[in-house]
């Protein structure tokens, strides 16, 4: 506003009537402001989009680990986790219940990649040097070591099974190749693949092992897996370990893909962003409907940066990281943020439940 024509009065107006026009004027905007708060409150992006979205988090478990990024749901029921300070959990009842373990001589081990066959049986991955794999067979009772790495430099970052019996884990590279090991027999011995066969990793490009979601397998042993760093791109064993790129936000050891999930060989997404910026939407998602050759971003990206995703449906999507959790039930073209952030969500193999977890386990609801 031109301050000399409040003071000075303008050809035409009565001066006399400037304190009662004030008043009135002063009175006028404080009803503005008020219906401007109004509409912020009531129009709200979050607000907006959690009561439209009909979702939220349940809280059914506090836990004893300070965070929780390994999460398997074998059924409804069946249920691990596993995280930091060399814990792993279990439950058979929903989550109701939990019964946790330190597997003995791993104080300082973080469980980052967790995989569970049924009640009893599960195999847990650490993030870090060296690099150790356990297995238990009794429902966490007792724990064997099954692997062992000390190479300068190991850093595993993900493991799936393709069934009972053939299982794969990735990791950093090592003399500019990827790590990859193969176990046959259900995870009771490992093997490294010959060293000639390994993709080859960019300079400044690694895999995040924020929740152990960085791959993907598919029946017939393919393979897929993500990048971030310097370079995010998405490695597709299925042809022969060609690279494709993934547009999310790059350039720096903070950013990247942090998590990636496929309806089927084709219909993917990818997400991450930077996660020293939890909260920029800018490039922290992106779609693909050819198997990664071609990417496309939402119309509405979920709330900021995302550590891992998930399908529900073939229309309903879960991702989540620190800042917050999100819902899309358009194949992820619009997300909607529900709540409070964790580092991992999971639906069941064989089921319906969604869990998450950071250092509590949540449950996904919609009643």
């Amino acid at each position: 506003m031109n301050t000399a024509n409040t003071t000075s009065g303008r050809p035409g107006l009565d001066t006399r009537q400037w304190p009662f026009i004030t008043h009135k004027c002063r009175a006028l905007r404080r009803l503005l402001l008020l219906g401007c708060y109004t509409l912020i409150f009531t129009f709200h992006p979050a607000a907006a989009q959690e009561t439209a979205a009909g979702y939220h988090i349940n809280i059914i478990s506090a836990t004893p680990v300070q965070s929780i990024r390994g999460l398997s749901v074998v059924t409804d029921e069946v249920v691990w986790a596993s995280g930091t300070g060399g814990k792993v959990g279990s439950s058979t009842d929903g989550g109701k219940h939990w019964k946790w373990t330190t597997v003995t001589g791993c104080d300082s081990c973080d469980w980052r990649s967790l995989y569970a066959f049924n009640a009893r049986k599960a195999i847990v991955l650490n993030a870090g040097a060296p690099a150790l794999i356990f297995l238990t067979e009794d429902g966490g009772n007792s724990w064997k070591q099954v692997f062992y790495d000390n190479r300068p430099g190991i850093f595993f970052d993900a493991m799936q099974f393709f069934n009972e019996r053939e299982g794969i884990a990735i990791g950093d590279p090592i003399d500019g190749k990827f790590t990859v090991i193969r176990t046959h027999n259900g995870g009771r011995s490992w093997k490294a693949d010959p060293t000639p066969t390994l993709p080859a990793a960019a300079e400044g490009e690694a895999i995040f092992a924020a929740s152990g979601t960085s791959m993907v397998l598919f029946p017939g042993n393919k393979v897929y897996f993500a990048t971030g760093g310097q370079v995010a791109r998405l490695f597709k064993s299925a042809d022969n370990g060609k690279a494709y790129t993934i547009p999310l936000i790059q350039g720096s050891s903070t950013t990247g893909v942090f998590s990636i999930a496929f309806r089927d060989t084709a219909n993917g997404i990818a997400v991450g962003g930077d996660y020293k910026q939890d909260t920029a939407r800018k490039g922290n998602c992106m779609l693909t409907a050819n198997g990664g050759r071609s990417w496309e971003a939402p119309a509405v990206p979920p709330g900021g940066y995302r550590s891992c995703v998930a399908w529900i449906t073939p229309q309903l999507l879960i991702a989540t990281g620190t800042s917050g959790t999100d819902i899309s039930e358009d194949g992820g073209h619009h997300w909607k943020t529900i709540g409070k952030g964790f580092n991992v969500a999971a639906k069941a193999r064989k089921g319906t439940k969604v869990y998450v977890a950071a250092k509590e386990i949540g449950v996904l609801d919609n009643r």
